[in-house]
């Protein structure tokens, strides 16, 4: 039986990130649970939440949209990153590019809108549910994916998350509740909008419907669609996958805060069917 050691605690590892100069250096929290070398989508997606605010010093600009390619693994390695602005009036687009060296590895395209307070009527139709019930408080279970490992992990460690709705041992549609527990970057406060982004990713988790012993489901791209700030630290997905056997599947996924809908999120989801032969090996590094 393979030695499966304890994982460190997430205030020894610090934060995901540690900025040097103009030089991004990711810690073993921002990894992925099936690879150390490479990041979960959350940690560089919280990472481009945070470059795409803070181009913009004026408060009134609110990021409403973050659409991000993930074009290769992300290493857990030194990051740099290239911005293109394209300021306007009422609405500002910014393009950032993420490398490993010189070789590109995600693009986040954001579009950042200036605020301007409504007079809205009371009777505005809106999403339902209107909350995503219960709230964290009152939820107990954590996300536990069948065979997901639980090691040192942006999942396992730098997250606490609760299931509301739904079992996730099971596939199917489900819902949960998200918390980033350590910073996201070494002090720099974590924004509303930057815990959104790194909850998302874990909408087709979430939400699996193929079993991750048989098939690989891994999502090409991220895009979250905010209408306002989130308020406090949760951050609920409520989420379902849809797959087709063409090898392409969709994850929708509604966005809460504990008073109500912020946003929403989609992944584009590439399907692979694992090969018998590490099926087997799998299996037997598991007894």
């Amino acid at each position: 039986m393979p030695h499966n050691p304890t994982p460190a605690s997430p205030g020894q590892l610090g934060a995901v990130f540690t900025r040097q100069g103009d030089i991004w250096h990711p810690s073993i929290l921002s990894s992925g649970p099936w690879d150390a070398r490479a990041q979960h989508g959350g940690a560089p997606g919280a990472l481009f939440a945070y470059l795409a605010e803070s181009a913009l010093a004026d408060p009134e600009w609110q990021l409403a949209r973050l659409s991000i390619e993930l074009i290769k693994p992300v290493p857990v390695a030194p990051l740099t990153t290239h911005q293109d602005l394209h300021p306007g009036r009422s609405t500002t687009r910014i393009t950032i590019d993420l490398f490993a060296g010189e070789t590109l590895v995600a693009r986040a395209h954001a579009l950042l809108v200036r605020g301007q307070p409504l007079n809205l009527p009371p009777d505005v139709p809106g999403w339902s549910p209107a909350r995503l019930l219960p709230p964290p408080s009152e939820c107990r279970e954590p996300l536990s994916i069948p065979g997901m490992p639980t090691s040192t992990s942006f999942y396992h460690s730098a997250m606490e998350h609760r299931m509301a709705q739904g079992d996730s041992t099971r596939p199917g549609p489900a819902a949960t509740w998200f918390r980033l527990t350590v910073p996201l970057i070494q002090d720099q406060p974590t924004s509303p909008t930057m815990r959104a982004a790194a909850a998302a990713d874990f909408g087709s988790g979430v939400s699996w419907v193929l079993s991750a012993e048989n098939y690989l489901f891994a999502n090409a791209d991220l895009s979250l669609h905010l209408h306002r700030p989130a308020e406090g630290e949760w951050i609920g997905l409520l989420s379902e996958t849809q797959v087709h056997a063409g090898g392409v599947g969709t994850a929708l996924t509604r966005l809460y805060d504990e008073r109500g809908p912020i946003g929403l999120a989609t992944q584009t989801l590439v399907l692979r069917e694992r090969a018998p032969a590490s099926r087997t090996k799998e299996s037997a590094l598991a007894q």
